[in-house]
């Protein structure tokens, strides 16, 4: 009996900055690339607001976790409704805000994360930051030596070295860039993730965002911060990565860009 090829996925990325407003570029981004498996950050809405519907008639089934004007996070499977495993990352009981998801789709553990910004730095919301890294740390421990794929995707609000900002001077105050961010991201990979964008581009730069300011698009002066990381179990299926520019490029669009990877499941 003839043995069965493993599947390839299209897995991908992209923080929409509000899911109302950016919804018409959402459901264009469906229909011409077809993702497999997407993350969404920063929904910017509750979750009675979320548009289920629509997304449902892309062909996509959804799970969200919403949040009344800032943050959110979803997945959406393609023809499939993604199967729920945790909503919000443990460790503080305290925290309400809504950055993390969990579910599996198309035979993959997905953990979605929208991972707190830090500024401004120092401060509270940069110790929030470190703290929120220290929690993923420690729960996604149990997710990277799982004898099935497993893959962690969303802006992680990291720009992980010089050569992943088109300044490094010019960003040398923010949160995104400081040592101990740094530090706490190559701990993370440290625990046997692969960073598939990196693998794939080497030391050629790449970009995930640009920000609104002084056509910092349109002179590619960007920042890579959204990425995605797959646990030993998947990441020798990795055949291809890219960042689909052209959603940046539209009329009023999120200051993010879909980064997206296709990787051959094992079989």
């Amino acid at each position: 009996m003839p043995r069965r090829k493993p599947r390839v996925l299209k897995l991908a990325t992209f923080n929409v900055n509000g899911i109302g407003p950016r919804l018409p570029h959402l459901l264009l981004w469906l229909e011409r690339e077809q993702p497999d498996v997407v993350a969404l950050q920063e929904l910017k809405a509750r979750d009675e607001a979320f548009p289920a519907a629509e997304i449902e008639a892309a062909g996509y089934g959804a799970i969200w976790h919403g949040e009344h004007r800032w943050n959110g996070v979803a997945l959406l499977g393609r023809g499939v409704t993604p199967i729920e495993s945790r909503r919000g990352l443990p460790g503080d009981r305290s925290d309400s805000q809504s950055r993390y998801i969990e579910a599996a789709v198309h035979g993959v553990v997905v953990g979605a994360l929208y991972l707190p910004n830090g500024n401004p730095q120092p401060g509270p919301k940069f110790d929030y930051k470190l703290k929120w890294m220290a929690r993923l740390a420690r729960h996604v421990a149990t997710l990277v030596d799982l004898p099935h794929p497993a893959v962690l995707m969303g802006d992680f609000n990291v720009i992980p070295t010089d050569e992943d900002v088109y300044d490094p001077k010019s960003w040398k105050r923010d949160a995104l860039i400081q040592p101990e961010v740094r530090e706490a991201y190559a701990k993370l990979l440290a625990q046997g993730w692969t960073d598939a964008l990196r693998e794939v581009y080497g030391e050629e730069r790449v970009y995930t965002f640009w920000d609104y300011f002084r056509q910092h698009f349109e002179r590619d002066r960007g920042l890579r911060i959204d990425h995605l990381l797959l646990n030993p179990a998947l990441a020798p299926g990795l055949e291809e990565a890219g960042v689909d520019r052209w959603v940046r490029a539209l009329e009023k669009p999120s200051d993010h860009a879909p980064t997206w990877i296709r990787v051959k499941l094992p079989g």
